[in-house]
């Protein structure tokens, strides 16, 4: 997430507070979350499954025994492709699968990010999915029109779900043994897809926060930020987070100025599963490090039973 502003850990109070004693706007009963239930929310990102992903082989890439394919995939019919790598094991069998959503950021900010650690998995025996997502447009954050933003959520979440067909519909691949990986915005839309329909073994979200108002007004204002809560409360993390079924691990920062520990907190204490680990670490919101990479990597092999 990149900005130089910072919410402290009272903006959801302040915000409430604003929201019910200084805003005489009237309530639209369309958006008042209190009215949906879980289960209509869900219904939001519901779509045609029959339609094909109409994957197109854009080139193809060998690095020693793993195969890079660099790909595109119909996420919402209408709109614009969705790019993609595919990497995979060079070579029959059956494997297991990670989907990996990158960050916004400075740096590789696209389907780029977790390449490197796809390739090594790969030779484990993984097949990975790396999607570019509509933070991968470097104007996007600041140039986005936030009355915009409840259709492009929605739009987001489709393709995450998308996205885990398509690794789910790769013929080597058990299912049985699929990983959500995401980090910042990926980690969050992630988990929304995730709670509409679970069907990775175990996820690991890497520095998320637990509301996306967190980071919704750093930029740029709505035309009414009562309106705009209203309707975007149907997103609420920590609902869909308490779906999940799997195992999960959060790896998050000890000095994050996008993510305060409590709200890094909100989010794992959202968590149901019973199998769920946090770690923190000496790193910025980027979460480079060795150590980051090689405790993700452990958990992702013992929790996929891989070589």
């Amino acid at each position: 997430m990149r900005s130089t502003s910072f919410l402290n850990p009272l903006k959801g109070i302040v915000l409430l507070f604003n929201l019910i004693f200084f805003n005489p706007q009237p309530i639209n009963a369309q958006t008042q979350s209190s009215e949906i239930s879980f289960e209509d929310r869900k219904s939001l990102f519901s779509y045609d499954k029959s339609i094909d992903l109409g994957i197109k082989d854009i080139a193809l890439e060998q690095r020693e025994s793993v195969i890079i394919r660099d790909i595109t995939f119909v996420g919402v019919p209408g709109t614009d492709s969705v790019e993609a790598y595919i990497v995979e094991p060079n070579g029959s069998g059956v494997f297991a699968g990670i989907l990996w959503g990158h960050w916004l950021g400075h740096h590789t900010s696209n389907r780029e990010q977790y390449l490197a650690e796809a390739v090594a998995l790969a030779s484990r025996g993984v097949i990975s999915v790396l999607i570019n997502t509509m933070w991968s447009d470097p104007a996007w954050y600041e140039s986005r029109v936030l009355e915009e933003d409840y259709g492009n959520s929605i739009r987001q979440v489709i393709e995450f779900r998308r996205a885990m067909d398509l690794l789910m519909s790769h013929e080597n691949v058990d299912t049985a043994r699929i990983a959500f990986v995401g980090h910042d915005y990926s980690g969050m839309y992630g988990a929304i897809a995730a709670g509409v329909e679970p069907r990775a073994k175990t996820y690991v979200f890497i520095a998320v926060t637990s509301s996306l108002y967190d980071w919704a007004f750093l930029a740029n204002q709505p035309k009414s930020k009562y309106e705009y809560v209203r309707q975007n409360a149907v997103f609420e993390l920590t609902d869909f987070v308490s779906q999940l079924k799997g195992s999960v691990f959060c790896q998050f920062s000890n000095s994050d100025p996008f993510i305060s520990k409590i709200d890094g907190n909100i989010f794992f204490n959202a968590l149901t599963p019973n199998a769920k680990e946090k770690k923190r670490y000496d790193a910025g919101h980027f979460m480079k490090g060795e150590d980051i990479i090689s405790d993700r990597t452990a958990w992702l092999i013992r929790e996929l039973n891989l070589n």
